[in-house]
């Protein structure tokens, strides 16, 4: 673990570890006193950062949506112009590192997701982070062409989001595809919505 710090820093290490947890033992295995100890800060550290476990999630959740943006690569999507290929060649790269290299940070979204639906103040405030993403491809499928955006961003994601869930959580954890693989099945879906 890092060497313990103050401010923005401690934030981090704190979020970074909590996330952590929920990837290693569930949502059960997060409390302020275990992030306390694996991230080896003196006792009571996370509670002085976050009082209650609300206050916890919500900064996971804030952590989790700054380390997924650069999972996904916001900053390294295609603009319009440069096809649908390109379009389904980045979000391939993406929904591959959150298949392998960030299999961990994937598993602690669908842990801090299901909770989300039984704390209505989470489920807000996940949505709210997770929608920077959302408003991104919405708008990159309206200047492509779509015909249906609102319905092509959500079948985007869910073919991502479902192939992510089965290969992290599901019944193909031990078959994760191929870069190749998942490039080929994101330009089929994106070919039969934008027809190009």
């Amino acid at each position: 673990m890092p060497a313990r710090t103050e401010g923005p820093a401690r934030s981090d290490l704190v979020a970074d570890t909590a996330l952590a947890l929920l990837a290693e033992r569930g949502m059960r295995g997060l409390t302020h006193r275990a992030v306390d100890e694996l991230a080896g800060l003196p006792q009571g550290s996370t509670s002085n950062l976050a009082r209650t476990r609300q206050a916890l999630l919500e900064l996971a959740v804030r952590r989790l949506a700054d380390r997924e943006a650069r999972v996904l690569g916001l900053h390294e999507m295609p603009g319009p112009e440069a096809g649908t290929d390109s379009l389904a060649a980045a979000l391939a790269l993406a929904t591959h590192r959150a298949l392998t290299r960030q299999r961990a940070l994937t598993l602690a979204r669908y842990e801090l997701a299901l909770e989300a639906t039984r704390r209505p103040e989470l489920r807000a405030f996940f949505d709210a982070t997770g929608a920077r993403f959302r408003d991104q491809l919405t708008a990159l499928v309206v200047a492509m062409g779509s015909t249906d955006p609102a319905r092509h961003t959500l079948s985007l994601i869910a073919w991502a989001d479902g192939l992510m869930f089965s290969c992290v959580a599901g019944s193909f954890g031990a078959e994760v595809p191929s870069l190749e693989e998942v490039h080929a099945g994101l330009r089929e879906l994106l070919a039969g919505m934008l027809g190009d």
